[in-house]
């Protein structure tokens, strides 16, 4: 064999021992490398282990501070909305998750509020969902009258969920219950109208039923309107007030009496009367 042949031998040997080597050293990385992501993966593709974000604002994860609610809005039962999403992918089956009530005003609203067993749907990701007042469960109907309360809402962790991220552990309300009698109740410069024409004397308890019937809040009735109610200026007719809004709330009151053991009295102890 000559000089020639001799060195094409060798190299060509070279070349296959450095093949074989980057060859094996390729596949040491790719398998670290695949392992490392896999060990990375587990939490995010477990849903044993699956964080539960909850924020008041809006489905578009836009989060609130706070909100408030007026027990003086609801004559009986109200709600204040709120949004959940896991922090993972979803489930095949249904799974619930519960909150509890804390804060410096808790014991106080405790009676009042009330808790489901939310329900997040096989598949879903997210869901909206209340939490509910009831006015009429207040231990004192005073309460919140002259100073606002404020109550907290978190997640009880679960085998279903844990706490979510950051700002999305727990939501705050803030809780009022006062209700200005209108200006124009008792008199209104024409072409208003007073609202008494309509509706007559006025109480506190008769306005929050009327709000939770109607949902109108401080309102005004227009001789010369021309619509029926603008919602923008909060204004409504000679006829919508007459042929909708006194019969809706004469129903409503006939409804509320017949079923309950009492009739609907307001703060003076008199019954309403529309």
């Amino acid at each position: 064999m000559n000089r020639q042949q001799t060195y094409k031998k060798r190299c060509k040997s070279q070349v296959k021992g450095i093949s074989y080597f980057s060859l094996f050293a390729l596949s040491l990385f790719t398998f670290i490398l695949s392992t490392s992501c896999a060990q990375e993966s587990v939490p995010t593709y477990d849903t044993s282990i699956t964080g539960l974000d909850i924020w008041l604002g809006n489905s578009s994860g836009v989060v609130y501070e706070s909100t408030s609610y007026n027990y003086s809005y609801a004559f009986e039962e109200g709600g204040v909305m709120f949004y959940a999403q896991i922090n993972g992918l979803p489930a095949d089956h249904d799974r619930t998750f519960q909150l509890e009530l804390f804060g410096q005003d808790a014991e106080l609203a405790r009676s009042t509020v009330r808790l489901e067993d939310y329900v997040l749907p096989a598949g879903a990701v997210s869901g909206t969902y209340k939490v509910y007042f009831n006015t009429q469960k207040l231990s004192d109907p005073t309460l919140f009258t002259q100073a606002d309360g404020t109550i907290q809402f978190r997640l009880i962790p679960s085998s279903d969920f844990t706490i979510g991220t950051e700002n999305h552990q727990q939501f705050t309300v803030i809780l009022k219950n006062y209700l200005a009698k209108p200006d124009n109740w008792d008199a209104a410069n024409f072409p208003r109208m007073a609202l008494s024409k309509f509706f007559g004397t006025y109480s506190r308890v008769k306005y929050q039923f009327m709000i939770e019937h109607i949902g109108l809040v401080d309102f005004e009735v227009n001789y010369n309107a021309q619509t029926s109610y603008d919602e923008d200026t909060k204004v409504c007719s000679y006829s919508y007030a007459t042929s909708y809004l006194v019969p809706v709330m004469k129903q409503a009151l006939e409804e509320y009496n017949a079923t309950h053991d009492t009739p609907l009295t307001d703060e003076f102890g008199n019954p309403v009367e529309f």
